[in-house]
Parts: structure tokens; C-alpha cells; sequence
């Protein structure tokens, strides 16, 4: 897709050049024999790079060429009806075209559908845009940015996938989780760091290009490294928006969170979570927040779709009281109702004295939309240096034996050669947990996860050590 100057045509071994579409099309429609005007709209096509044509930034000129009986072109711009606005025939040809008027930096998908009922993609649009129901054509108006973000950089480090299935008592079902771990993560063993829970992971991975977003962002040091965690839903609909959505947010709160906590290392205050999601996703991750806010204190919201059981949702922020939490979230202007309603619930958290980040463009409800906006809700919410870092005596570390002590309901330490007058336990984020200077002794309460153990010897110096905890 591009603007060209219509400047087309061979015809009768001459030039013909046209200022405007509008302008082609009335020498066009000044030829009288079909013969002549088919051959000039075979020669006009020939010459067309690609489609739809653009103009003046603000108009698009939707084209096909072939036989039917009808065109039409549905897709964001109309709420994917078929039925308004039709293509029109020029003359006894087999050409067909609508123009139509968007904002200079609009990004809209679209189809086209051929006798009433053959949805098809653009045969001469070569951009495409993934979503959960297949491809579509994508119509990017000149001032549209494509992201860059998106794309695969050989030359950066990059982040790994581990994939796992995990077993949900609260939903009595295995989940496909995929997690991302930063590229520091293997060298660097003393860092801890922010997590994100995504809901329709595989989408995100797959169509998003979450894997390339992350890699390319911490690369240009726009956020913080953190751990990614995309899980994949069994019944969409249900879990995130009907009658699974309580065991689900049970799912990541209880099952998850902890999980991932006891197995990665990740930071484990509120303010280092968040929940992210598109549409029903980011209804549920919205739940999630709000209703735990002890345990997520973040979510990311692509389009939300809040209007399911009444719009319960939209209810329970404006109307539930200030908590904390931070948002940020992102919507198209031709989503319609979630377009009208994002703006009242922004206005109204903002009002309520939330951190409430929000942004909309002219595009639709689609992927092309979240995945080049994923990077705005990640810089908004996991800014640079949120990582934290504990210096760690590898040689000490190495000298500490962790066993066993049936007198005891938790864990004991032993040093091999050590004199250590005194031991702190701190978790992930640097608060004290226990002093346990005087029995060397691990608290069996202690959650599982990943703790730091800090020894003093007789003359004060201080070191310390990583340990990973099995709570009791």
C-alpha cells in the first residue's frame, strides 16, 4: 500500500495522466466503447503496486478486479458488516472501488466479501495482519508507524522460553505456560526480577511477537528486565468472563503467583506484578488486580472488554474505591462500545486518584493493535532499573550445607570452617524475614522461594548467600 500520483495508463500508444483517482475515474467513465475502457482498466491494475491506493493522507481507495455479482468490504471501520457501503462497478468492467475517508495515521483491518457470502483477503494488498480467527488485510494510512519492536534482532541478546503444563486444582485442568526468562537471567543468579502474568499467552507469544518485543525493549533499555509468564487458556470464554472467572483469578493468585515464586527468581511484592490481557483477558486481568491487590498491584489492558455480566467490571473500578494499584491500558477508537466505555472508566479512576495510564489510536479491535502497543504498557508500568540485585560470596556459598533436622519443624544451616557470630534471612526484595543468629535455624512458616542469607563473622564483615527454601 502506498500514495502514488495517478499518473497511469498507455493507451493508444499515449501518456494519459491524472491528478486524483477521482479524476482517472472520470476519463474512465468519458470512454463509450467497453472494449477500450476494459483495456484501460487492465493497464491501470497493471501499473498499481499494490492496494488499497491512497491520497492526500486522508482517503483510501478500496479496489478489486474480477467478475461477481457484488463487492463489499467489511472490516473495523464498520463493525465487520458486509452490508454498508458496497463497492461500485465501473461501467461494464471488471473493475470495482470505494473510497473512503480515515484519519492520516488510522491502521484498519479488512476483507473483502464477493457475491454476499465469499469472505476473501485483498488480492493486491500484500500486508496482513494475524488474529485468532485467521489473517486479514491491513490497511495503514500514510502517517501509521509500523512498530519496530516487533520484528527479530539477530544481533541482541535475547531472552529464552521454558514451556511447561500445569495442573490447576481450582480449575481442575492442565494449563500450557510458556515462561520468559530476560536475557541476564542464566549469568546473573543474584538478580530478582519483575514478573508478568499474560492471559491468552500463546497469542501474545505467537501473533504479538511478545518474545521480540521483550528482547528488543530491554535491549534499548526502555524497561526493566523482567520475567514473563503467558498462559494459555482451556475455555477462553468462561475463565476470563462467565463461569470460571472466579477459579481463574483463584488459579493465578493462589496456584500461579506462588509457583513461579518458588521456582524463578522473581520479585515478590505487589508493586513487581502485573496482570496483563486482551479484550476478556483484560477483563479478567482488571479482576485480578482488584481484587488482590496485596498480590498484583499492576495491569496492562489491551481493548478491554468489560461489559460481560452487566459490565461488572467497569462497576467494580469506578464504583469499588481507591486501591493500589497502577494501570495502563491501550484501546482503538473504532471498537465502539469499548472505545465509549474506556473513556468513562479512565476519566473516572483517574478522578478516584489512580495511576491510570490510557491511550487510543484510530484502529480497531486486533492484534495490529495490541502488538504494537504492548511496548506503551510495558514502559508505563516496568520502567529501567526495577531489577534488584543482591551481592552474593559464591566461595561462602559454596561452604553452607543446608540439611534436615527432625527436631526441628524447618531447616538447619552448617558452615564447613566457618566462624559466623550472626544471620539474617531476607527475602527477594530485601526485608528481613528472621534473625537467626542464635539457632542457625530456617523458620518452617516460610513460604517457598528464593531467600538471601546474610553471615557475619567475629569482626563484623559480611557476606552473603542465596538459598532456595522449601516451605514448610
Amino acid at each position: 500500500m502506498r500514495t502514488i500520483t495517478i499518473a497511469l495508463l498507455i493507451f493508444s500508444s499515449q501518456l494519459v495522466q491524472a491528478q486524483s483517482f477521482q479524476n482517472f475515474l472520470g476519463y474512465l467513465e468519458g470512454i463509450s466503447d467497453p472494449g477500450t475502457q476494459q483495456t484501460v482498466v487492465d493497464s491501470f491494475f497493471t501499473a498499481l503496486p499494490e492496494a488499497p491506493l491512497l491520497e492526500f493522507d486522508t482517503l483510501a481507495h478500496f479496489l478489486y478486479k474480477g467478475t461477481a455479482s457484488t463487492v463489499d468490504v467489511p472490516g473495523d471501520f464498520n463493525g465487520w458488516d458486509p452490508g454498508p457501503g458496497p463497492l461500485t462497478k465501473v461501467g461494464d468492467t471488471d473493475m470495482w472501488y470505494r473510497t473512503m475517508i480515515f484519519e492520516p495515521n488510522a491502521r484498519l483491518d479488512y476483507k473483502f466479501v464477493l457475491n454476499g457470502s465469499n469472505w476473501i483477503l485483498d488480492p493486491r494488498n500484500p500486508n496482513q495482519v494475524s488474529g485468532g480467527f485467521g489473517p486479514n488485510s491491513e490497511l495503514a494510512m500514510p502517517q501509521y508507524i509500523q512498530p519496530w519492536e516487533i520484528i527479530l534482532q539477530p544481533a541482541i541478546p535475547h531472552g529464552t522460553i521454558e514451556t511447561f503444563t500445569f495442573t490447576s486444582a481450582a480449575l481442575s485442568g492442565n494449563y500450557q505456560v510458556q515462561v520468559y526468562l530476560p536475557p541476564s537471567y542464566a549469568s546473573h543468579p543474584d538478580r530478582f526480577y519483575p514478573s508478568i502474568y499474560v492471559q491468552d499467552g500463546q497469542e501474545y507469544l505467537s501473533i504479538g511477537s511478545a518474545k521480540n518485543v521483550l528482547d528488543n525493549l530491554i535491549d534499548e533499555v526502555l524497561i526493566s528486565e523482567i520475567v514473563g509468564v503467558f498462559i494459555r487458556p482451556n475455555n477462553r470464554n468462561e475463565e476470563y468472563a462467565a463461569s470460571k472467572r472466579t477459579q481463574y483469578r483463584a488459579f493465578i493468585v493462589d496456584e500461579m503467583i506462588p509457583y513461579i515464586a518458588e521456582h524463578y527468581r522473581v520479585q515478590e511484592t505487589p508493586e513487581s506484578r502485573a496482570a496483563i490481557g486482551t479484550s476478556f483477558g483484560a477483563n479478567i486481568s482488571a479482576q485480578i488486580a482488584f481484587y488482590h491487590p496485596e498480590v498484583v498491584g499492576k495491569a496492562g489492558l489491551h481493548s478491554p472488554a468489560f461489559w460481560p455480566n452487566n459490565y461488572e467490571t467497569s462497576t467494580l473500578l469506578t464504583q469499588g474505591g481507591l486501591k493500589p494499584i497502577e494501570w495502563a491500558s491501550v484501546w482503538g477508537t473504532y471498537e465502539g462500545s469499548v472505545f465509549q466505555n474506556m473513556q468513562i472508566v479512565m476519566a473516572v479512576l483517574q478522578g478516584l486518584g489512580y495511576e491510570f495510564y490510557g491511550n487510543y489510536y484510530p484502529e480497531g479491535h486486533s492484534w495490529g493493535l495490541w502488538r504494537a502497543t504492548l511496548d506503551e504498557i510495558l514502559i508505563e508500568l516496568f520502567p529501567p532499573g526495577l531489577v534488584s540485585t543482591f551481592g552474593v560470596d559464591q566461595e561462602m556459598e559454596d561452604r553452607v550445607v543446608v540439611y534436615p533436622n527432625p527436631a526441628w519443624p524447618g531447616q538447619s544451616l552448617s558452615f564447613e570452617g566457618l566462624a559466623v557470630s550472626q544471620a539474617w534471612l531476607f527475602n527477594a526484595q530485601g526485608q528481613l524475614i528472621a534473625d537467626i543468629s542464635g539457632g542457625l535455624r530456617i523458620p518452617g512458616s516460610l513460604p517457598s522461594g528464593f531467600y538471601v542469607l546474610a553471615l557475619a563473622d567475629h569482626s563484623g564483615q559480611i557476606s552473603r548467600i542465596r538459598l532456595c527454601v522449601a516451605g514448610g
